[in-house]
């Protein structure tokens, strides 16, 4: 089986300044589109088979920026369900909740077109996804690339290696960079975590 490949998009405003940014559609930044372009050359360096993006404004700005041109957009890749917490930064709610931490506290309820997701949920999307990915590089010799969010790819990287959906805290992930998934005597591992192209 071909690697899975990880882009998280580029800046936006909003990820800037720290707020959860689950379904409000912001663009990116020049910088973040910046962040985008710089990533051609790593794309490039690899068989694409298939390439999934998230339906939000900013992954599929990044999808085009890279150089794909022949992506499926997929609903199960956009980012965390923030619920109540949809635009705050963690500062501000851990003024009222101390030591709130989202992989292991999930949100406050929102409003009933964005109600919230759990840890939980989040990783049944990611289970979800991965067997899209499964099913795609079944079929193909390259990789699958997927263009998403930060907590949304974090989560799916800890079920990629058996871990809980909170285990998704360990995994750190900068806008604009590239993760590599594959695979050690038949087991998945990271290869490749928070690659740039050097400035």
């Amino acid at each position: 089986m071909g690697d899975l490949l990880l882009v998280r998009h580029g800046e936006t405003a909003w990820s800037r300044s720290g707020r959860h940014t689950g379904s409000t559609d912001v663009p990116l930044t020049e910088h973040g589109r910046e962040e985008a372009r710089r990533l051609v050359p790593l794309i490039r360096s690899h068989r694409i088979g298939a390439a999934f993006v998230s339906p939000l404004q900013r992954a599929r700005e990044t999808a085009e920026l890279i150089g794909l041109t022949s992506t499926r957009i997929d609903p199960d890749l956009r980012e965390w369900d923030y619920g109540g917490y949809e635009g705050v930064t963690t500062v501000e709610i851990q003024r009222e909740r101390p030591g709130w931490f989202l992989f292991t506290d999930g949100v406050a309820p929102g409003p009933p077109e964005h109600p919230g997701e759990s840890p939980a949920q989040v990783g049944e999307r990611a289970d979800r996804m991965l067997g899209k990915v499964d099913a795609a590089l079944a079929n193909t010799e390259g990789v699958v690339v997927l263009v998403a969010h930060g907590h949304f790819l974090r989560v799916l990287t800890a079920r990629r290696l058996g871990l809980a959906p909170a285990d998704g805290a360990l995994f750190q992930l900068a806008t604009g960079s590239v993760c590599r998934l594959g695979t050690e005597h038949g087991r998945p591992v990271i290869a490749g975590w928070n690659v740039r192209p050097p400035s």
